[in-house]
């Protein structure tokens, strides 16, 4: 009975969903690429919707803190969760969650993706990329690099670093991208390579160096910065992607719902500007299926070397 109950409730809120609020909680904290991006569409889907899509931060833990809440949740189409790559390999850095990061989630849209761009502190010895993989390779773990945690793209996309390069260096987690630029700027942590929107201010600044950016082509933010595959780092390609989930069982037409929500945001002018302004791409596809393959693609491509590098428990 209780069974039947619970399903005569999703039932009857998919119809002329949504009647209230939406809630949208995002795996980091305020001012990440994943943050900003969920904002930005949250407040064009409000209007799309009838209803507002408010955004709430639940930073730490690899990004497992949110996903747990949202894992546990009515599957109503009231309770979201806007993530990133760090979702992709919560099999391998948290292997004792009590949720499973494929299973216990219907996907809902892939969002856009921020590449990054490596950035040190003036106080680093190093003037381009080359001088500054020569000092780290003559100076092994001599730097502090932050990010916003084992496991999130950021941290994955050092790994990647060190791993093609074969530099060391000493890992600093925060609980968010901010968190660790205002280290940065500090000088309390040597070099980060993580999002455009948030480094880039600080590059044209002058209080940090821009030595690569981590996209195939050059960032329209910093057009003079080379990639790191123009730099010797053959298909070297990583950043920072976002996308929403649902818990399992969604109704579809609350999925459909809120895809089409998605795509009208993607497809106002004012948002593509902004996107562009910020240095964010547009998603290739959008709908669950779509974002369903790509975290599939995203997994294998990640997994092996979040499980070689990771410290997650």
């Amino acid at each position: 009975m209780a069974l039947s109950a619970g399903s005569s409730r999703v039932a009857y809120a998919q119809d002329g969903y949504p009647d209230k609020p939406v809630k949208v909680t995002v795996s980091y904290g305020p001012g990440g690429a994943i943050d900003v991006v969920a904002r930005i569409l949250a407040e064009h889907m409000t209007n799309t919707l009838g209803k507002s899509v408010l955004v709430d931060n639940k930073p730490g833990a690899g990004s497992t803190i949110a996903a747990d809440q949202i894992a546990r949740s009515v599957p109503d189409g009231y309770s979201l969760l806007v993530t990133g790559m760090a979702h992709s390999v919560i099999a391998e850095l948290f292997p004792h969650v009590t949720f499973d990061p494929v299973r216990s989630f219907q996907p809902i849209s892939h969002l856009g993706v921020m590449p990054f761009v490596l950035a040190v502190h003036p106080s680093v010895p190093a003037t381009d990329f080359a001088s500054f993989i020569a000092y780290m390779k003559a100076n092994p773990k001599a730097i502090n690099c932050g990010s916003a945690g084992a496991g999130s793209s950021a941290d994955l996309g050092q790994m990647l670093l060190a791993q093609r390069t074969g530099i060391e260096f000493v890992r600093v987690p925060y609980r968010s991208t901010p968190a660790a630029m205002n280290d940065l700027v500090a000088g309390r942590v040597g070099f980060m390579m993580d999002s455009q929107n948030v480094l880039v201010p600080h590059v044209k600044s002058g209080a940090l160096r821009a030595f690569a950016v981590s996209s195939l082509d050059r960032s329209r933010l910093v057009p003079d910065v080379p990639t790191l595959d123009e730099l010797g780092l053959k298909g070297f390609e990583a950043g920072s992607w976002q996308a929403m989930l649902a818990p399992a069982h969604t109704p579809r037409p609350v999925v459909d719902r809120l895809v089409k929500a998605i795509e009208a945001a993607l497809a106002d002018p004012a948002i593509q500007s902004r996107y562009t302004e910020l240095g964010y791409q547009m998603p290739r596809k959008v709908g669950p299926e779509a974002l369903a393959e790509f975290l599939a693609v995203e997994s294998a491509k990640w997994g092996p070397l979040a499980k070689a590098t990771g410290t997650g428990g």
